[in-house]
């Protein structure tokens, strides 16, 4: 067997592996309807339709799972397949007769397909303890246990509108912005172990990796090491990644924080940063029950007092931040007002207040 040599040139080209139906039909689409949750009906002008069939998938396959849903894509439609940017697949179809043979061979491996229109999606995640350096706590594992509490919003519309959940292990990296947010909250500064510091470590690269300049270099013992003004650290833990011992995790101060608002679309507002809204919640792997908890409570809300149509920040505008906090009787601490000297911008400055 000849062995292929690696293309170092980013993503293949993506057209050769779409659907001839789309290929044939790019940028000439005349509209799209939702025939039931999780599946899309696209027509073309020319008169060309394709269905679209979406399944729940972890962002971590393993090559059995994989092997599987493509099988299934071969056997029950027409062996074309993508996945989307929370890690579902989604199979492409030219008869609409294949859409129930599909969903219900899906179905029976496990697999279940929804998430499409005003539902809860996927929650993307990023990458945890399998793979990241300084994650506080396990992404994925925090996002298999919500959306086991969550499945029955994934396959149906009952929702008022779309909600993207996002879930990061730590707050400084490759965290994604949604309508709720997960994310770990470091409660201390690095722990310094001085012995290391000199022979791990490149000073400059790690002086440098600070985003608010708290480390800076220093002699200790008659050791060249590093020393962090905690009255300007901000927990973050980018210093570990280029110098280990500056250890930031901990089991008891490694918490969990949560922010809702965020929002990327301009559909019917401005897009807008997620705030703070509970912080300090207990770190308590495998399912993590308190954050869960809080997660369903702010989505039961939603859904019983939002507007058709509305997502999480445009409600949360509507009906004011001392409402939010009301309703979803989260307590409302003096640590969630914003006060960093760059955040004049962003308080009310109008003698308009909504209670």
């Amino acid at each position: 067997m000849e062995h292929r040599p690696p293309i170092e040139s980013g993503c293949p080209d993506g057209f050769q592996y779409m659907h001839p139906t789309m290929l044939k039909n790019f940028g000439q689409w005349k509209y799209h309807e939702d025939i039931q949750p999780g599946v899309l009906k696209h027509v073309a002008k020319s008169g060309d339709a394709v269905c679209t069939v979406k399944a729940g998938t972890q962002r971590i396959l393993d090559l059995f799972t994989l092997r599987k849903l493509c099988d299934i894509g071969d056997q029950y439609g027409d062996g074309y397949v993508r996945f989307t940017t929370r890690s579902n697949i989604e199979y492409m179809v030219n008869d609409e007769a294949k859409v129930g043979p599909l969903v219900e061979a899906l179905e029976k491996e496990g697999f279940v397909v929804g998430g499409t229109r005003n539902s809860v999606a996927m929650l993307s995640h990023t990458q945890g303890w399998l793979h990241c350096d300084i994650p506080g706590t396990d992404a994925s594992g925090v996002v298999k246990s919500m959306m086991d509490e969550l499945i029955g919003e994934f396959k149906s519309w009952e929702m008022p509108n779309r909600v993207h959940i996002t879930t990061s292990c730590c707050q400084i990296n490759c965290g994604g912005q949604g309508d709720i947010a997960i994310n770990v909250q470091h409660t201390k500064p690095p722990k310094i172990n001085h012995n290391l510091v000199a022979n791990v470590c490149e000073r400059p690269s790690v002086v440098a990796r600070c985003p608010v300049a708290a480390i800076r270099p220093a002699m200790i013992n008659g050791k060249p090491s590093l020393e962090v003004d905690e009255k300007k650290c901000i927990c973050c833990g980018a210093c570990y990644p280029p110098c280990p011992p500056m250890q930031i995790n901990d089991p008891e101060h490694s918490k969990l924080s949560i922010w809702v608002g965020g929002n990327h679309s301009n559909a019917r507002s401005n897009p807008s940063f997620q705030k703070l809204v509970a912080s300090g919640i207990p770190n308590n792997p495998p399912r993590w029950p308190e954050a869960t908890a809080i997660v369903k409570k702010i989505l039961e809300v939603y859904k019983e007092d939002a507007r058709d149509w509305e997502r999480i920040n445009d409600w949360i505008d509507r009906i004011g931040w001392p409402r939010f906090f009301e309703l979803t009787e989260l307590p409302f601490t003096k640590f969630h007002i914003d006060n960093w000297r760059g955040s004049r911008k962003s308080l009310n400055a109008s003698t308009y207040i909504r209670f």
